[in-house]
């Protein structure tokens, strides 16, 4: 069965509403949300009829689609899933769509060997890997470490759109410091993640340095059309060229890291460098080596030597050395009786 665009976005749109359980929605909320989200994708008004929605609502209930949403009325007129777990992003994959994952895959992996399509890797595994566990009902082979209940990714889709469509946001932003939220006018320039948290990089309003937001410190987000856009062409592969995470300091900060580490643990540094300007200066008669980065010297440089405790040993600078002591002696004093 053919579906057009718009039928698809407002049976997205009825989903994620009907998802949200701490709001009561009527059939009238339904069509001003479909209606709204319509203006989003199509850049003008749509009218979305009463009858509209409701044939949406029953087309989902069905099989047609493979929904059968457990779309109820209680109350005699609020919609919601009577599975509070139901999605139709959720529901499983039928014979067909196996059938033409499987061919997907299959031709995918013809191409793999093709520097155009060298970054497909990972896509046509993890295709692989669904087509397995769908057509089996075992559980995946590939686990992909996630975390379902960080805070702010409901915001993600909106901040793509605007980064594609190029537009000032308000944000009601709270930092971790801060006793109150803010409101911050915003021009979004890339999204960013490290270490399974998103980050939102872009300049405030009337500012030109460059700032990263934590997209769980954002408690609101709205579009303004009236403020022009400020394009700057910001490159994020030269804005973090020498960091590691996404504090990036002035370039001052940069300096030669010289660290030492055990042979245990130097297969694993040099398997998983710390950084692309990583390079091995020595390797010992003991199995450790001694390796040099050219990076910012921030927080997340200082987690990461940290995480590898009495392994690894900073030789250069003496002022990371020094910071990377002192940490190390409190935390010894931490266990001390």
């Amino acid at each position: 069965m053919a579906i057009n665009k718009n039928a698809l976005i407002r049976y997205k749109t009825i989903d994620k509403c009907l998802q949200n359980r701490y709001r009561q929605w009527t059939l009238n909320d339904l069509i001003e949300a479909c209606s709204d989200a319509l203006y989003e994708y199509e850049g003008r008004e749509v009218n979305v009829s009463r009858r509209t929605v409701q044939l949406d609502i029953q087309m989902m209930r069905s099989d047609k689609l493979g929904y059968n949403a457990p779309i109820i009325v209680y109350n005699r007129k609020f919609y919601k899933y009577e599975d509070e777990e139901y999605s139709i992003t959720d529901i499983p994959l039928n014979e067909n769509d196996m059938n033409v994952l499987s061919e997907t895959v299959e031709m995918l992996k013809q191409f793999k060997d093709f520097s155009l399509f060298s970054e497909l890797g990972g896509i046509i595994q993890r295709l692989e890997d669904k087509v397995y566990s769908e057509k089996t009902h075992q559980s995946a082979i590939i686990h992909l470490d996630k975390n379902e209940n960080l805070k702010g990714l409901q915001h993600l889709d909106v901040l793509y759109q605007a980064i594609l469509k190029k537009i000032v946001l308000r944000l009601t932003y709270r930092s971790f410091k801060a006793r109150h939220a803010s409101e911050v006018v915003f021009h979004p320039f890339i999204l960013k993640e490290y270490n399974n948290r998103w980050f939102l990089v872009g300049v405030a309003e009337n500012s030109p340095k460059i700032i990263t937001l934590a997209l769980d410190r954002i408690l609101h987000v709205d579009y303004d059309l009236t403020i022009p856009y400020r394009n700057e062409n910001f490159n994020g592969d030269d804005y973090y060229k020498n960091t590691i995470g996404v504090t990036v300091l002035d370039n001052k900060h940069i300096q030669r890291i010289v660290l030492k580490i055990d042979r245990n643990n130097a297969p694993y540094v040099t398997t998983k460098p710390f950084h692309s300007t990583q390079e091995i200066i020595s390797v010992h008669k003991d199995g450790s080596i001694t390796f040099q980065l050219q990076v910012h010297i921030n927080f997340e440089l200082e987690r990461l030597i940290l995480g590898f405790g009495d392994s690894i040993e900073v030789l250069e600078p003496k002022i990371l050395r020094n910071r990377i002591y002192r940490k190390l002696r409190t935390a010894v004093a931490k266990y001390k009786k």
